[in-house]
């Protein structure tokens, strides 16, 4: 049997299915819309899920075409005549595309991660669940293309099938608005795509989608492996049995995956030696890009009266909305990956430090205008203010006025005015031009 499964891997489809899936997949990770994976794991493996709307019409495609092959060499009535068993003939083909697909799965998820295996530390259990979810749609997939292939041995059969894989996936979830969830039994891409630094999947979610894909898959070799009015009525139940599992396991929640947080993610890990520098486990491969810049933000802002002595990662969520603890003598900070992986703005790091001192508590309503905070902070810095990541371009302008007329103040007003400005942002009581005028 191992004999004719390399033959079958050999001169069947399973080799130039490998293939197409690994480089369609590899273009989509780093071509198709950025690198959106670049933060972790867990982003790689949702990426990939997300990739499928094109993987998994490709594998359906694949496996139809393969189905053609014994009606193209016109020995159909010769195999169904031999004595050997449907399932022992169909069994090396079936075995053979599904290594080939998952095979060209993993080789694209290797891609992804040579690219952030130097700062990609995290790996939660729950992303071996989110992979072989994937992988299981693919064998699905073309294992159900490879029964359709055999019932419609046609040429135009593997491009019409893609298609239609294609639009079924894209057409699921407005054919189940407004019950989202049931979008995410069925479809292997749904709320897969943008995944925060914190993104997860939960278990249930990714149990019940197993046993969706399970089952279908179940069916599909039913209908590939055997012949007969009987078999291929009895191809539904698993369908069926599967469909009704799956639902029941699933919670009954819209945007499941979404709002869902991994709290293992958002912890905080720390340098050592003071004055501390932390940021949260995603990140803890750029623990050590970030901490001489913070470190460095920290001496600038030790000018202020009760300056704050550490800096901590913003870890502030909005789906759903969860804020860090605050604390005056704690700096937040937002840390994000560029797309090699590395610290996204490693030389911005101090004065987004410096500008953290003057920003309000998370959820506090009384806050500093982003004028002031960056006139404030490249008071601090000694230099004319600059626009960065965080402070758009249209502040800069007013950012420098500020900057200048505190230039302008006489000795120590200009101190005292900035002063004042991080104690309001500490007492959430930040007031309209309140460097501007004269400290209260």
């Amino acid at each position: 049997m191992s004999r004719i499964f390399g033959i079958e891997l050999r001169r069947s489809a399973a080799l130039g299915t490998a293939l197409t899936l690994l480089l369609v997949g590899v273009v989509l990770l780093f071509f198709a819309d950025g690198i959106g994976f670049a933060t972790g794991w867990m982003q790689l493996a949702m990426t990939q899920r997300l990739y499928l709307a094109v993987l998994w019409p490709l594998a359906l495609a694949a496996g139809a075409w393969q189905a053609r092959r014994e009606h193209r060499s016109n020995v159909t009535e010769l195999f169904a005549s031999t004595p050997r068993p449907a399932v022992q003939r169909t069994t090396p083909t079936l075995g053979a595309m599904a290594v080939a697909v998952v095979c060209g799965y993993l080789a694209m998820a290797l891609a992804g991660a040579l690219w952030i295996i130097g700062t990609a530390e995290y790996l939660p259990v729950s992303v071996l669940g989110v992979m072989a979810v994937g992988g299981l749609a693919l064998i699905a997939a073309a294992w159900l293309g490879l029964a359709v292939g055999r019932l419609l041995p046609s040429p135009v059969t593997a491009p019409a099938l893609g298609v239609a894989g294609l639009a079924l996936l894209l057409l699921i979830p407005a054919a189940t608005r407004p019950r989202g969830w049931l979008a995410l039994v069925f479809s292997p891409i749904y709320e897969m795509n943008m995944p925060g630094a914190y993104s997860t999947v939960p278990g249930r979610a990714s149990v019940a989608q197993a046993v969706w894909l399970t089952a279908l898959a179940v069916s599909a070799v039913l209908l590939f492996a055997f012949s007969g009015w009987r078999i291929r009525v009895a191809a539904l139940l698993p369908v069926v049995v599967g469909a009704a599992l799956a639902i029941t396991v699933m919670p009954h929640q819209n945007r499941l995956v979404t709002d869902a947080v991994d709290p293992v993610a958002k912890e905080l890990v720390c340098a050592e030696d003071e004055p501390r520098v932390c940021v949260s486990r995603v990140h803890s491969g750029l623990l050590s890009e970030v901490t001489p810049g913070a470190r460095e933000g920290l001496s600038i802002l030790a000018k202020l009266p009760d300056a704050p002595t550490r800096v901590h990662e913003d870890t502030t969520t909005y789906f759903p909305d969860s804020y860090p603890q605050w604390n005056k003598d704690v700096v937040l900070l937002h840390v994000e990956a560029g797309p090699n992986g590395h610290l996204a703005d490693e030389a911005g790091v101090p004065a987004d430090v410096v500008s953290g001192a003057f920003t309000s508590p998370p959820g506090c309503e009384n806050s500093a205008e982003p004028a002031e905070i960056l006139a404030a902070a490249y008071w601090l810095i000694g230099r004319e203010p600059v626009a960065g990541d965080i402070y758009e371009a249209e502040y800069v302008a007013e950012a420098v006025q500020l900057w200048r007329d505190l230039r302008g103040l006489p000795a120590g007003e200009g101190d005292a005015r900035v002063s004042a400005l991080r104690q309001a942002a500490v007492t959430c009581s930040v007031g309209d031009g309140l460097l501007s005028r004269s400290a209260r």
